[in-house]
């Protein structure tokens, strides 16, 4: 009998591995995982904790995400970053996101270093189909993308949204019928991006459980971040006719009205497609058995309703930093249990391989715990214990800079502005906050408890310490691979170039260059593509030793560098354009695009 269940499942595994190609899923993943719960994480993007009826927000419409709430486990507290790039890291690796390479969202600097082990890749390996729908912000160049960070499906846009500069050219802007990638590849996609999203998550998990398979299906949209030019337009006429100054905070003028009329619209969306993933799990007979989690990635994008709270995205205050956290699972969970103590993003990944029975690698540090018996309602020993948030522009952190540090009582915070990429001149200025008695920060106790600042800035120093040194040289940005046989050609986005000058990355005349690692010597094309400009000018390519100009038309779009030799190893990529203007003055800009084709 052991021999014949032996062929038996060797004959299992023989068609999944003839199946795979069908739902994209590698050949090492196909096992007999039939009692393992399927997990689904929705993340929105810009969604504060306000935006939600269950919430008690008087204006906006969400049903279907309220009735999720009502059927799901919840924890009370849940932490997240001020900004989306760090907590989709912390999400994907359980980890602070100082210990991934992840420090900003742009400028080279949201990209997670590629040997950081995803919650993804361990569920592959244990025989999940994993899939990804929407932004990943982690990287959009080999080896940091999704699918090779354990996404067997990979159905995303590049850089932190679409209408950003690491979309293709020809998108447009468009949030209605977006230029997506597929697995790397670009495809032409019809229908509103929120729909297109849980569109492909439907039909990838129709198939995942035609093969019997367990999935992990991350669907994080890229709705409501701005812009806000293309909307729903039944959904954004339906809220222009509400009264929105209920949940507009401060000067409720004509602009600001319209904004949250057009974020609504892509809430309301969202909500739309949560109800048909619901009613399709129901359908399908799966929602006993799929653990289905809800969150956003920080707070709101404009000054608007977050309850009692404090704060909106980009701050450390409360509003900023606190998300809803519903887990349904009806076979598991019961609706009523909340969890009171402070949970994060770095426990999701534990939480989740707890969910599904998997361990994660022996040498594998997290940060995050299971909260598995916690949404159980299980009395467990839970050791007390701080979470560190902190966010801020620039190339590395700084101590004190933009950071709180949150215990179950109190709370330690610099509020230094996400925007700066340092302190001010005067140094931190503390503040303190009994959050068990104040959760909306309105009475600064620091220099009533002097002992308890300095308990948590010691604390905070010693996490401080402990992320910085994860790696030697731990805060030097990732390379952009070129020459490998995953990709080719490369195209190189100021979404990751760097950048010398403070607060102007995307600007029309922005300059910057791009850091490489030329995987094999030999000879490349180097096409620069840049926005048309009225006078003729050149064009100047630097790589390694290789330096070139080139003429450029007036109104021309691209410029081709053809047969550049390159060298194997690390190499920095400047394009420079320059043109003579009517006035006798020189101007000099940076390129929109690089396209990098090994012959």
């Amino acid at each position: 009998m052991p021999r014949f269940n032996q062929i038996a499942r060797s004959l299992v595994l023989s068609v999944a591995l003839l199946l795979a190609a069908a739902v994209g899923v590698s050949a090492n993943a196909a096992s007999d995982n039939s009692d393992r719960p399927n997990v689904i994480v929705i993340m929105t993007d810009d969604q504060g904790i306000g935006d939600f009826g269950v919430n008690g927000n008087p204006v906006i419409e969400t049903p279907h995400i309220d009735r999720l709430a009502e059927q799901s486990a919840s924890a009370e507290r849940f932490y997240v970053h001020p900004v989306c790039s760090p907590t989709r890291a912390s999400l994907m690796t359980g980890r602070y996101n100082y210990r991934t390479g992840v420090v900003d969202t742009w400028l080279g600097r949201s990209m997670m270093k590629p040997d950081e082990v995803t919650v993804a890749e361990v569920l592959r390996d244990a025989g999940y189909a994993t899939g990804i729908f929407g932004k990943w912000h982690l990287g959009d160049t080999y080896p940091m993308r999704p699918h090779d960070q354990g996404f067997e499906m990979a159905f995303v846009h590049r850089g932190g949204g679409l209408a950003q500069p690491s979309e293709p050219p020809e998108n447009n802007e468009r949030y209605t019928n977006p230029v997506l990638f597929r697995n790397g590849m670009k495809v032409e996609t019809e229908g509103y991006c929120t729909d297109v999203y849980f569109d492909a998550a439907l039909d990838w998990i129709e198939r995942a459980d035609r093969q019997n398979r367990p999935f992990f299906a991350y669907i994080p949209t890229n709705a409501p971040h701005g812009p806000y030019h293309d909307v729903p337009e039944d959904l954004y006429k339906k809220y222009t006719k509400k009264d929105l100054s209920k949940v507009v905070l401060g000067n409720a003028s004509e602009n600001r009205l319209d904004k949250t009329a057009r974020i609504f619209a892509m809430i309301e969306n969202v909500d739309h497609n949560v109800g048909r993933l619901v009613k399709k799990l129901d359908a399908m007979g799966l929602a006993e058995d799929t653990m289905l989690v809800f969150l956003n990635d920080n707070g709101p994008n404009g000054r608007r309703y977050v309850g009692e709270l404090r704060g909106r995205k980009g701050q450390v205050y409360e509003g900023g930093i606190r998300s809803p956290l519903w887990v349904r699972w009806p076979g598991r969970l019961k609706p009523e249990t909340t969890v009171e103590k402070i949970t994060a993003h770095i426990d999701l990944m534990p939480t989740i391989l707890d969910a599904a029975g998997v361990e994660p690698p022996e040498d594998l540090k997290l940060d995050g715990r299971s909260i598995l018996p916690l949404l159980k309602g299980e009395a467990v020993a839970w050791q007390e214990r701080a979470l560190f948030i902190q966010s801020h522009r620039g190339d590395e952190p700084t101590r004190y800079a933009h950071f709180a540090a949150v215990t179950q009582d109190w709370k330690l915070l610099n509020a230094s502005g996400f925007g700066r990429q340092g302190l001010r001149n005067n140094g931190p200025r503390f503040e303190l906050y009994r959050l068990s008695e104040d959760p909306g920060e309105k009475n600064n106790l620091a220099d009533e408890y002097p002992e308890v600042v300095q308990r948590l800035k010691k604390r905070y120093d010693a996490w401080f310490e402990d992320v910085s040194n994860t790696r030697p040289n731990n805060y030097a940005p990732p390379r952009i691979h070129v020459g490998t046989p995953h990709e080719n050609p490369v195209v190189l986005t100021r979404q990751d170039w760097r950048y010398d000058r403070d607060g102007r990355g995307w600007a029309p005349d922005a300059i910057g260059y791009w850091l490489l690692n030329v995987a094999e010597p030999g000879r490349y094309d180097i096409r620069l593509r840049f926005k048309p400009a009225e006078n003729p000018g050149k064009a100047t390519l630097k790589i390694g030793d290789h330096s070139r100009t080139l003429p450029i038309a007036a109104n021309a779009e691209a410029r081709t560098f053809v047969d550049v030799p390159l060298q194997r190893g690390d190499a920095r990529l400047d394009a420079v354009l320059t043109h003579e203007q009517d006035n006798g003055e020189t101007r000099q800009r940076g390129v929109w695009q690089v396209d990098v084709l090994r012959r």
